[in-house]
């Protein structure tokens, strides 16, 4: 260990350097470690798309909005933005952007003209991975602490940084919450980023900056054989299949209420064809107003939500939140001011305020509430026919 905390020497050739990606001190620390070790190759904790999005922040216009609500999309940017939300306010207080000491170590070797190496997984992957790993609950506990946990107590990164235990434990507490996200966001990356660093070591000296909180990890993977841990880099590269059971279950949908139709049609049983439909109609058309309200969207938009769901429920190919979704952006467009704002992040609060926030909110609350509306409906005919 060097006299710099967090700072590794592995061996002689390898050097380790563990950051909090909204400290100061990181940066300098970085830009202090490429001039004192002078490496052959700097590895950096960075994927190509954030590398480019801390280069030059991504934009976002109206065919961009527009194909995140056709997409089905606007779940996941929330989660990514929810998470970036909290990362940025911990930034503001110590005076510096998210990532800005991994954008150093990459501007430090431009400027001493040593080559760099992204070694971390693509973050659309380790998203996708870490959605697809959790349970309904866990994705309901992540939304949770994200969104709605008003905690403020602060804990200063500088003394996290000096603590590797206090280090430690804050990653353990974050497994509390989502154990399988954590296995993802984690362990799984302690494993690639081990396998990226070893995939170039032999091309000398290689100072690698990663986040202090993957420190043990990586170096725990560092000690497996060689080919034991680079063999594990596709596997873990791989975007996570696609589940089958809930393109089922939405098809099943349609041909349960039909088939519920069809048999009280031929028993004649009139009054239970008419309680039927206006129940389906009913719990359909509130529950995903309902959840176009939660979203501070348009009435409009939740009237147009309210009359799609119905439809919507029987059609897998569509959704009610994309019909409401996509009023609320006609109705209340985003202006150019807006999308900076969002795309700031700086405050949770942006979702429900900001026009952009709106859209998104919308669309996803809009979905959930038609998909509730859908399932509790098909509970309610279930009584019907067995009532």
């Amino acid at each position: 260990m060097s006299d710099e905390y967090n700072v590794v020497d592995f061996d002689e050739n390898l050097r380790l350097v563990g950051t909090a990606h909204v400290s100061s001190k990181s940066v300098e620390t970085v830009k202090a470690q490429i001039l004192e070790y002078r490496p052959d190759v700097v590895a950096v904790e960075l994927c190509d798309s954030r590398l480019s999005n801390l280069r030059e922040p991504e934009t976002l216009d109206s065919e961009d909005l527009l194909k995140i609500i056709k997409e089905g999309k606007s779940a996941m940017i929330l989660l990514q933005s929810a998470l970036a939300v909290q990362q940025r306010k911990m930034g503001l207080s110590t005076g510096e952007k998210p990532g800005a000491e991994l954008l150093a170590a990459v501007e430090g070797a431009e400027e001493s003209q040593i080559p760099y190496e992204m070694i971390d997984r693509d973050v659309v992957v380790t998203l996708k991975r870490a959605w697809h790993k959790m349970g309904i609950l866990e994705k309901w506990r992540v939304v949770n602490t994200l969104i709605f946990d008003d905690n403020e107590e602060e804990v200063p990164i500088e003394e996290v940084l000096e603590d590797s235990d206090m280090m430690s434990k804050l990653m353990e507490e974050a497994r509390t919450v989502a154990p399988n996200a954590g296995e993802v966001l984690i362990d799984e990356r302690d494993t690639f980023l081990a396998g990226r660093i070893q995939q170039i070591r032999g091309r000398g000296k290689v100072l690698a900056v990663v986040g202090a909180g993957h420190l043990e990890g990586i170096i725990e993977n560092l000690n497996l054989p060689d080919n034991e841990l680079t063999s594990k880099l596709p596997t873990l590269s791989l975007e996570p299949p696609k589940r089958i059971w809930p393109k089922i279950l939405l098809a099943s949908i349609p041909l349960f209420l039909f088939g519920a139709l069809g048999y009280m049609a031929l028993n004649g049983e009139i009054a239970q064809i008419r309680q039927t439909a206006v129940t389906w109609l009913i719990l359909n058309a509130v529950l995903a107003g309902i959840g176009v309200i939660l979203a501070r969207g348009h009435p409009l938009s939740a009237l147009v939500g309210a009359l799609a769901s119905p439809i919507t429920s029987l059609n897998p190919t569509l959704a009610a939140g994309w019909f409401a979704g996509y009023t609320q952006f006609k109705i209340d467009s985003p202006t150019v001011g807006d999308t900076k704002d969002f795309l700031a992040l700086d405050d949770i609060s942006l979702f429900w305020k900001n026009r952009v926030g709106k859209v998104l909110m919308v669309t996803a609350m809009g979905n959930v509430g038609s998909m509730a509306g859908a399932w509790i409906a098909g509970g309610a005919i279930i009584g019907i026919l067995v009532g």
